[in-house]
């Protein structure tokens, strides 16, 4: 009796492990490609600032500043629909680790279901046949 508790102890807390695993590797794959958007929207970001420092650093007379003014203002319109990308990407990674996640809960629920139902299903077809 003991040994059989053991080892159902021992298969679900090895079950448990591995699905632990299994979310933890999701996350972080998740983490890895927001980290990744992230770091290349920084990037980019750091570009355009090194140019547009440069070119405000070559202006030399008043219609230099006007076409600094004009790329300045296109350079924030383009920042800020290179965000909203960016972000509606994160946000599409997130979900799909989300979703990942909830099938990984409820394959693990219905592995939790099955280990319960399994030895009072073998219980009652073993009282049945006596």
């Amino acid at each position: 009796m003991t040994q059989q508790l053991n080892t159902q102890v021992f298969a679900y807390a090895k079950q448990l492990a591995d699905s632990a695993f299994k979310a933890q590797s999701l996350a972080l794959k998740g983490l890895e490609k927001v980290a990744e958007l992230q770091i290349k929207a920084l990037e980019k970001q750091s570009e355009a600032a090194a140019e547009f420092i440069s070119g405000a650093l070559e202006t030399r007379d008043i219609d230099g500043l006007r076409t600094l003014w004009e790329k300045a203002t296109a350079a924030g319109r383009e920042n800020a629909e290179h965000v909203v990308a960016v972000t509606q990407e994160i946000i599409a990674v997130t979900q799909k680790t989300a979703e990942s996640l909830n099938a990984l809960v409820q394959e693990q629920q219905q592995a939790a279901n099955d280990a319960v139902t399994a030895p009072v299903a073998a219980a009652k077809k073993a009282a049945t046949v006596k």
